[in-house]
């Protein structure tokens, strides 16, 4: 079959109105509902999707809808069922009821299931009621990949009666196969070293999607836990990569939480974000946490030599509609298989475990200190130096989750004086990292600085109201440390690229670089705390050879956080100067912030800033100044 644009003349034949519905990174968002706010919210939740879904299928005679990993992590329900409450042989997660009860023609597992270790997952997609396949994630390696042998099965062939456009019924073999970043094996190293392999995702679908051909599928569809990037040797985000491989018809994607087609993803050679095409083939990538259902319409003429793509249309539909346009209902079937799981999950977030004398927000993190960064870096550092002591300085590494962004303006941690309960732990902390520590130089130091500094636009001295952030970058990746000193320069280009890669060895905006207040040779020595996902080379931080520091059994950054929390009668962490911005006379840059964020203004320890207003997209747009 040949995927793209229809040929000029199609060949006379039935043709089939087929259409694919996708949902991808979940994250456990089942209820309308913010467990960190401790509110409903309309923007999120499998619930409100499940509407459009009921909509999208009575609108066609036709229809699949597949799920494309990450589901089983990412708000306290399920950090509650990965880490609390468990799963027991038999039991069904409560993600996997409520996937149940929509009716998912098949899936595939994104590099976060495995956050809660290998039996954990497996226990939980035993629950499903739909197949499950990945064909790169392996539990034993062969000399060929056709050979592995895979976690999962790496493939399925679905057989369905579709009705063509005349009404006549034909049986259509539509083949899915899986596929997730190799990444896994180091980012959740403690769950699976010795136990489960990768292969890259386009030597994968090389081997195993001319098998599924040869067993019959008249259509492929890869379900690609993988973003969409212009860099085709970029292995995490490989979607443009695995478009190139014969046989593949259409890729449903996932992992960057970016939505495809739109105007999120900018063009490129083989990247078409307005047509929804990578090197021709029909792609889309359904935004996260419940935020849009993919909808993609395929018109199948059959052929001589089977059935062919002869045209598409592909469109995302919020769940949040614009101005106006009525919100879609949550579904109460899915409300129903969650409501006991709601009701443990409310108990388990809202458990007191400490106080804080002082408010924890990320408002400002990108751009001035930050007292919740302080307080996460501290308890990170503190854990370290009890398993290591203190022959080396040690340092903490810590990034802000949770800073607007394509998130919007309510994706900010605010957290007021006062009690503070579980929920607020794990908003301080959204990730299940352990932490971890590697030995680093000073000149290792100033290179994992300068890829933070990635972060920001380069600045033009003596120009006014220049965009800050660049939104490509994920403000995860802009680590701050901790028991360093040092300016940002932003009249100096970015020393890597996005992906991390090394594009300007003479690039410095790293500068005053100093340690108890004494400069930083290259070759001082310190230790790094950090977490296992940045010490497994995620996000291009950590030269090559350097070796993780044992630290005993993992805790997590949680863990840590919890304790230091529960140690003493209330937290007041202070937002330590740690950087700066260099010097731009007559400089000025646009930074977005939440609006509830002009109470705290004007900061005692950051740049001088001034309120602009609130755009039109919610934002409060604030004027930032590069002042001595």
């Amino acid at each position: 079959m040949t995927a793209g644009s229809a040929p000029n003349r199609p060949p006379d034949g039935p043709r089939i109105a087929l259409r694919l519905l996708e949902t991808t990174d979940l994250h456990g968002h089942i209820h309308g509902y913010d467990y960190y706010t401790d509110r409903p919210s309309d923007a999120v939740g499998l619930a409100r999707l499940t509407s459009l879904i009921d909509i999208a299928r009575a609108e066609a005679a036709n229809c699949l809808l597949f799920d494309n990993g990450d589901f089983l992590q990412g708000t306290a329900l399920t950090e509650y069922w990965g880490r609390e409450h468990g799963l027991a042989t038999g039991e069904t997660h409560p993600v996997i009821a409520a996937m149940n009860a929509v009716g998912y023609d098949a899936g595939t597992p994104g590099n976060h299931e495995f956050n809660y270790g290998l039996e954990f997952m497996l226990r939980a997609l035993a629950g499903a009621a739909f197949p499950m396949v990945c064909a790169n994630a392996i539990t034993e390696r062969s000399p060929e990949p056709l050979r592995d042998r895979t976690l999962l099965p790496p493939w399925v062939i679905l057989t369905r009666q579709m009705r063509d456009t005349a009404g006549t019924e034909h049986m259509l073999r539509i083949g899915v196969i899986g596929l997730l970043p190799p990444q896994i094996t180091a980012w959740d190293r403690q769950h699976l070293e010795g136990r489960l392999a990768t292969r890259d995702i386009v030597e994968a679908a090389r081997a195993h999607v001319p098998a599924l051909r040869a067993a019959g599928a008249d259509l492929v569809v890869a379900l690609a836990h993988t973003g969409i990037s212009a860099c085709e040797e970029d292995a995490e985000h490989a979607a443009l990569a695995l478009a190139r491989v014969p046989g593949i018809d259409v890729l449903l994607c996932g992992h960057s939480h970016l939505p495809f087609p739109g105007p999120e993803t900018r063009p490129a050679p083989g990247i078409d974000p307005a047509r929804g095409t990578l090197h021709g083939k029909p792609a889309m990538l359904a935004g996260r946490w419940g935020s849009h259902l993919g909808v993609m319409d395929l018109q199948l003429q059959r052929c001589c030599d089977g059935w062919r793509i002869a045209d598409f249309a592909t469109e995302l539909r919020p769940i949040r509609p614009p101005a106006g346009a009525p919100r879609p209902p949550e579904a109460p079937r899915i409300i129903a298989t969650n409501t006991a799981a709601h009701a443990k999950t409310l108990e388990f977030a809202r458990r007191p475990v400490g106080h804080s004398a002082v408010a924890l927000h990320s408002y400002f993190a990108p751009v001035a200190p930050d007292r919740a960064l302080t307080l996460v870096a501290q308890a990170q550092r503190d854990h370290v130096r009890r398993c290591l002591g203190d022959d080396l300085p040690i340092l903490s590494a810590v990034s802000p989750f949770k800073c607007g962004g394509r998130s919007g303006p309510e994706h900010f941690l605010d957290i007021p004086p006062g009690p503070l309960t579980t929920r607020h732990i794990v908003d301080l902390y959204l990730f299940p990292n352990t932490i971890s520590a590697i030995e680093i130089t000073g000149a290792g130091l100033a290179d994992w600085l300068e890829r933070a500094a990635g972060l920001f636009h380069r600045l033009s001295p003596g120009v006014q109201d220049q965009p800050l952030l660049n939104p490509d970058f994920p403000c995860y990746n802009f680590d701050v440390i901790l028991g360093l000193t040092y300016q940002i320069d932003l009249s100096q280009p970015a020393r890597h690229a996005l992906d991390g890669r090394l594009v300007d060895p003479q690039a410095r905006r790293i500068g005053k670089l100093c340690h108890k207040g004494h400069p930083v040779a290259p070759g001082d020595r310190f230790i790094l705390a950090t977490n296992n996902y940045r010490s497994s080379g995620a996000g291009g931080f950590v030269a090559e050879g350097i070796s993780v520091l044992d630290l005993g059994p993992p805790v997590s950054a949680q863990d840590a956080l919890m304790q230091a929390v529960q140690s003493v009668p209330a937290v007041a962490p202070q937002a330590t100067p740690v950087w700066r911005f260099a010097s731009m006379p007559d400089t000025s840059a646009l930074y977005r912030t939440a609006p509830c964020a002009s109470r705290f203004l004007p900061l005692p320890n950051g740049p001088h800033m001034e309120a602009l207003g609130i755009r039109d997209d919610g934002f409060l747009e604030l004027r930032l100044f590069f002042q001595k």
